[in-house]
């Protein structure tokens, strides 16, 4: 937080829980604020009654600081540009040509319909992640399960008998003894811990979250569902801004700070610079780096829209076919998860079982010669 922001901000105010106010929040806080503005009522009185109606917490603090602001004759645009953490630039953006146009209330409705955009495509993506993380923690109970109480049992049982065990299952309580070791399992969990370091390092140099990104968008069918995300959110983003009448290369410098990959983003500023030099949308889109991200039949609905003067209705569309798109991928995903994760299941469990297994066959042999 900046030196100003300490300066205007409430000492109250707590700048870690501001930026966990929720996305179903501010979309409950924009509905209202339209509604209320629509009626008549002045932008900092609803503001203010928005902000004591609100359960206290972070949306609460951020709601009474905007309506401080707005008092001491702030911009209702530029209060917000103080909490940049809770209203990102196409929030901002929108309200400022609001205000200049005098069109607050239907634009806050077009940032509504964009919120709740945002809010069913996380819910789709977390839904789709329930299953495979309820596998895994299933899978990593039944092997802790097996490898640390049921193994060591059976160890006695095979070692009272006298008999060498299987080479496989030695493997397995020798790693099921190395673990339960106060020695061996420290090492093992420093090892852990630097590994983990040194990744999370590498991930926060610019090369290592450019090589995170290219795996985003090239892993297969993962891939597709990462791409789709991005540009159902860049061309809804676009849509918003241009249907509010923002420009179009105010637009797109929003569409590249939203952009949460470098390829992306990279993709999105070149096509920003040849637009300001004097391209047309869809020869910028074409002609910029990393243009293989969009489809041509994309670039050929823009190019219509330019021609017939309606572009913000067709990103509209465009965002539209990416939500549709984005869900087919989602399910793809889904489908693709379910069998590996049996799969992996299978193997770790199969084998531990084969491992405590083996050892009875081989005494069963024993005792029938």
């Amino acid at each position: 937080m900046t030196a100003l922001l300490d300066l205007l901000i409430p000492k109250s105010t707590d700048s870690t829980s501001i930026s966990n106010v929720r996305q179903s929040d501010l979309l409950h806080f924009t509905s209202q604020l339209s509604v209320m503005l629509s009626s008549g009522v002045v932008i900092s009185e609803a503001v203010e009654a928005i902000a004591e109606q609100t359960k206290p917490g972070p949306l609460q603090d951020v709601l009474f600081g905007i309506s401080e602001r707005l008092q001491s004759g702030e911009s209702f645009s530029t209060a917000l540009s103080a909490f940049p953490k809770v209203f990102n630039p196409m929030f901002i953006g929108t309200v400022e040509a609001s205000e200049a146009s005098g069109r607050m209330p239907e634009m806050l409705e077009v940032v509504q319909k964009y919120i709740e955009g945002e809010v069913d495509t996380k819910k789709q993506i977390k839904g789709a992640m329930i299953y495979p993380v309820i596998m895994t923690v299933m899978a990593v109970v039944a092997t802790v399960t097996l490898l640390f109480f049921v193994l060591p049992k059976f160890t006695k049982i095979y070692e009272s008998r006298g008999q060498a065990l299987p080479k496989l299952t030695q493997i397995l309580v020798s790693f099921s003894n190395a673990v339960r070791d106060v020695k061996s399992a420290s090492l093992i969990l420093v090892a852990l811990i630097m590994t983990a370091g040194g990744i999370y390092y590498a991930v926060t140099t610019p090369w290592g979250r450019r090589a995170i990104d290219w795996c985003k968008i090239h892993t297969p069918v993962l891939g597709i569902m990462f791409n789709d995300t991005l540009m159902t959110r860049s061309m809804r983003i676009m849509a918003t801004m241009l249907n509010t009448g923002v420009t179009l290369f105010e637009a797109l410098q929003i569409v590249k700070n939203s952009c949460d990959n470098q390829y992306f983003s990279e993709f999105w500023q070149e096509t920003s610079d040849k637009v300001e030099s004097g391209f047309q949308l869809s020869e910028a889109m074409k002609a910029s780096i990393h243009s293989e991200l969009i489809s041509p039949s994309i670039i050929q609905m823009i190019k219509a829209g330019e021609r017939g003067g309606n572009l913000g209705q067709v990103c509209e569309k465009v965002s539209d076919f990416y939500d549709k798109k984005l869900k087919v991928s989602i399910k793809n995903v889904t489908s693709m998860i379910e069998p590996l994760m049996i799969v992996v299941m299978g193997c770790i469990i199969g084998t531990i079982a084969i491992a405590l297994l083996l050892p009875i066959f081989k005494i069963s042999t024993v005792m029938a010669h």
